[in-house]
């Protein structure tokens, strides 16, 4: 649980850190000085080497770390979400923790909110307003 912890207070930081416009511009100027120094080089295979051990090495670390955050978020909004329909009167309960159903039932519950987006488009069409609480 600790280890957990650590590693998400960790992955949340180093995302903050990492998608801030000053890092970006680090990035840029350190592939640029690797560029500039490679005529010193003569563009020799360990000169190749150097960048791409090291752009591998961060795409590998930095996959974790953004998958990490994407988890969390989307965590939290699912959360958010099911609060909103908890709260407001009138929503389906059973679309809380939609998220964990197998994909059938999750494409019957999609079907049927298809239907009932394309009868209202229909109704728009012809005039009529779409802000009313079918069943479904």
């Amino acid at each position: 649980m600790q280890n957990t912890i650590w590693y998400s207070r960790f992955a949340k930081a180093a995302s903050h850190f990492c998608g801030r416009p000053r890092v970006f511009t680090m990035a840029v100027a350190v592939i640029a000085v690797w560029l500039v120094t490679g005529p010193l080089f003569n563009f020799s295979d360990t000169w190749q080497l150097v960048i791409n051990t090291g752009t591998t090495i961060v795409t590998f670390l930095m996959v974790f770390l953004i998958q990490n955050t994407q988890n969390r978020d989307t965590e939290a909004i699912q959360v958010k979400l099911d609060e909103l329909i908890r709260a407001t009167k009138g929503a389906h309960n059973a679309l809380l923790d939609l998220e964990e159903l197998e994909e059938d039932n999750l494409d019957a519950f999609r079907a049927k909110y298809q239907a009932l987006a394309a009868a209202a488009r229909a109704q728009l069409d012809q005039g009529f307003k779409d802000t009313d609480t079918p069943d479904t």
